[in-house]
């Protein structure tokens, strides 16, 4: 195909559960767009929601067919009429056809280096094979090192990715922990890795929220999108029924993906108990977050970064299953006195869980702990973008505001 003036970057979430990945790789694309002028960023996605999302000038997203990730980790198509099979095939058809017709000079795959099931790796050959550079992004954490090898060593996954990945980002500070422990690294693919830091999310806050009233002073508790945050809304709500000196208002952020009857459950034992407000979903939970007194949450990659952003007191209740990560971020954030953290099982008992709640608005700061966490990764994501670009001497990519 002929090409234009603009450089390319593809990026690929494969959204099966909740909102993490879309949300991360929208804050780098958004991110390199206000960096660079002659970009132009493309996201292709399974998120359901995805067209909830702004986006803005020069960052476009492909919607592929949605797959849903279950409680136990097995995968469904989000239509139950179309067997996952056939969903799998139309999402391969879906990203090899974008991608070559997109012809990125970069790709940025998030999290699954094959992507679901494989599914990326005929479109990761033959972009390489056109001289495409490609990167893998990692969360801090992906799971404990004992499942993660379990699973990359029966898909064969450090010897693929070292023929095809150039560059390896791991989404926050190297000394917090390492995303690949436990596995067998070649050290040629050592040297590709790249600690970039957390990434910031401030700046993203509006002043209102979809003009909803809110209390002052409250505690927000978020589960991300929601799939499996219901026990933890309900256990906030026998804190407060528990304990009549725990009063601090309280705003419930449900996510786009609680189940109705989960939904409607909340929403009803919230009907008789003061100072509860509950949110299904809004598309700006970061002015939820700016404004909040403290944080209540499970932990989630996207929700930790905000917490850090806005520098918000946080009580984590990690998910536990079928996945470690929340629970080993959560761990190892309140060994460095980031955070709070109870197990489910201790915020099951609600007299416990209130005093706990309690105590959070009074708790330091993420930025006063004694090792506070670097908020760098989108700056530093950039530079190397633009490293990349200068070597191969883009004349059309410049610098936003730089007069060039």
């Amino acid at each position: 195909m002929t090409r234009r003036g603009h450089a390319r970057v593809l990026m690929y979430s494969h959204d099966t559960f909740g909102l993490g990945h879309l949300r991360r790789c929208r804050s780098i694309a958004h991110a390199l767009v206000e960096r660079f002028n002659g970009i132009l960023v493309l996201i292709i996605s399974g998120s359901p929601i995805a067209g909830a999302f702004d986006f803005r000038a020069r960052v476009d997203f492909v919607k592929i067919p949605s797959v849903i990730k279950l409680h136990n980790g097995d995968y469904t198509s989000l239509d139950q009429h179309i067997d996952l099979a056939d969903t799998l095939e139309m999402r391969r058809a879906v990203i090899h056809h974008t991608a070559a017709s997109f012809d990125p000079d970069l790709l940025i795959v998030d999290k699954e280096p094959l992507g679901l099931r494989g599914e990326l790796e005929t479109t990761l050959r033959m972009l390489r094979g056109r001289g495409t550079t490609l990167i893998c992004g990692l969360r801090e954490v992906m799971d404990s090192p004992e499942q993660l090898a379990k699973e990359w060593t029966r898909s064969e996954m450090v010897r693929k990715m070292s023929e095809l990945y150039s560059h390896v980002w791991v989404y926050g500070p190297k000394d917090f922990w390492n995303p690949l422990s436990g596995l067998d690294i070649p050290a040629a693919m050592e040297r590709r890795v790249t600690y970039t830091g957390y990434l910031d999310r401030t700046g993203k806050a509006t002043p209102t929220l979809h003009g909803q009233p809110l209390p002052g002073n409250y505690l927000l508790v978020t589960a991300g999108g929601g799939g499996d945050g219901a026990p933890l809304m309900h256990q906030v709500l026998a804190a407060r029924e528990a304990a009549s000196g725990f009063d601090q208002p309280v705003v419930l952020l449900l996510g786009p993906f609680m189940k109705t009857g989960d939904r409607e459950g909340l929403h009803k034992r919230a009907a008789v108990l003061p100072g509860v407000t509950i949110i299904d979903f809004d598309n700006r939970a970061e002015t939820l977050m700016a404004n909040a007194t403290g944080i209540v949450s499970m932990c989630g990659y996207n929700t930790f970064c905000e917490i850090l952003s806005y520098d918000r007191p946080a009580l984590i209740v990690p998910r536990t299953r079928p996945r470690r990560e929340q629970e080993i971020r959560a761990r190892r954030a309140a060994e460095m006195g980031i955070v709070d953290m109870l197990l489910p099982e201790e915020a099951a008992d609600p007299v416990r869980f209130a005093k706990a709640l309690q105590r959070l608005p009074a708790r330091n700061r993420p930025s006063q702990a004694t090792q506070p966490l670097a908020l760098d990764g989108l700056d530093l994501i950039c530079d190397l973008v633009g490293d990349h670009f200068s070597r191969l001497s883009r004349n059309d990519l410049s610098v936003v505001g730089a007069g060039l």
